[in-house]
């Protein structure tokens, strides 16, 4: 059996493996044992965008996007009596049109659109857990963004560039460990006193897993991005992070003598505040501002900053109401910025946008999300550099044990 058969074939029984443990468990309880929490939840979530172009942009229209989301978590202490570890098994299928082919925006204007819907694995791991808790050690094919640069009360804006910078989004051989494929991980996580933490992982440069065109790369051939992040979670979190490639990448635009692209490593850093200015998590409001660096020569942006407002309780009468606004920006790396230029012209160095959005909850299982997004793009089409998009999410989740 060669390397690659047994890669398949060991990606195929990794998720049956963490779940397996429960159905044996299940088997073995005596019907007089005393009631335990549940060992094993699952959550379904389905999430439908209906999204349009209203004004500028490439073209008008409209497309409607779908992303379905299984999530299986395990307590393993109480399944085989591995103490101190948990699992987690996430499916994914991703399906609908394109909307920024409509918008042509550089960073996207929707956080589920991919550019190939697939029904695949997204994420697999084991967690361990030490020391009282204040230690944790994870392996296995993880989102990148659920423990680094990330702010909570950035979470209901639908734009992409709220969900990680996108100076680092745009990395790797085919984008790091992030939505809508991951790679194997392997990440530390130590706390430090009440409230602080320090972070790191080692994850394959080359993102892919069950289900996508070229398998689930376990090698690490293209080599690995290291990222550590250290702060505090005082109210909210404030946090600096770094991240590098360690083997180099192309640079978008110098070549040598022989036509060849040079090789660069990619490097980067970023900083993030995300606070509770007033109120709980019932009703209050919530400030967050992040800002990332590159080295702009591997990736389109140079750089950018995302900040944003989010309240809860926004409308009275409505206690499960929220309301987000938020301004991102990209600044675009001169070397892609020479790769734009069509007909004489030049696009500008940053790509901005502002969005306004708005969810409530409509019963038990479902919101609903109306969203207002205007962009101005970096590079002039048609005539036209600013775009309005407009769209309504809904939500549908359900849970069990």
């Amino acid at each position: 059996m060669d390397i690659v058969t047994r890669r398949r074939l060991f990606g195929a029984a990794l998720p049956l493996a963490f779940l397996w443990p429960a159905s044996m468990f299940a088997q073995a309880m005596p019907d007089n044992a005393a009631p335990a929490a549940p060992p094993v939840t699952m959550e379904v979530r389905y999430v439908a965008d209906a999204i349009g172009v209203l004004a500028g942009g490439s073209d008008r229209g409209a497309r409607a996007l779908g992303n379905l989301d299984v999530t299986t978590d395990g307590d393993l202490d109480r399944l085989i009596g591995w103490r101190g570890a948990t699992t987690h098994v996430h499916l994914l299928n991703n399906h609908g049109g394109a909307i920024n082919t409509l918008a042509g925006t550089i960073q996207g204007v929707d956080n589920i659109e991919v550019a190939d819907g697939r029904t695949k694995l997204y994420e697999a791991w084991v967690e361990q857990r030490l020391w009282q808790d204040r230690v944790s050690l994870l392996v296995g094919l993880s989102d990148l963004n659920v423990d680094f640069y990330q702010d909570d009360s950035a979470g209901l804006l639908i734009a992409p560039a709220f969900g990680i910078g996108s100076e680092l989004a745009a990395t790797g051989p085919n984008g790091p460990s992030i939505f809508p494929s991951t790679a194997l991980t392997f990440r530390a996580d130590v706390r430090v006193g009440g409230t602080g933490y320090v972070r790191a992982a080692i994850v394959n440069a080359r993102a892919g897993v069950l289900g996508d065109a070229d398998g689930m790369d376990l090698g690490m051939h293209d080599g690995a991005l290291l990222i550590a992040e250290a702060g505090m979670t005082a109210n909210g979190k404030l946090a600096i992070g770094a991240w590098r490639y360690t083997r180099r990448q192309d640079d978008l635009f110098a070549r040598d003598v022989a036509g060849t692209p040079v090789h660069r490593i990619a490097t980067g850093a970023y900083v993030l505040l995300d606070q509770r200015v007033s109120g709980d998590d019932d009703r209050g409001v919530d400030v967050f501002l992040r800002a990332g660096l590159s080295e702009g020569r591997t990736t389109p942006f140079v750089g950018g900053f995302q900040t944003g407002v989010l309240v809860r309780g926004a409308i009275p009468g409505r206690p499960r109401s929220e309301l987000s606004t938020g301004v991102f920006q990209g600044a675009l790396s001169s070397a892609f910025r020479r790769s734009l230029p069509t007909a004489g012209q030049h696009p500008d160095a940053t790509e901005t946008g502002v969005e306004l959005t708005y969810r409530d909850t409509v019963a038990s299982f479902l919101t609903i999300q109306p969203d207002l997004q205007y962009v101005r793009r970096a590079h002039l089409e048609r005539g036209h550099r600013g775009v309005l998009i407009g769209g309504v999410r809904i939500s549908m989740t359900f849970s069990r044990s």
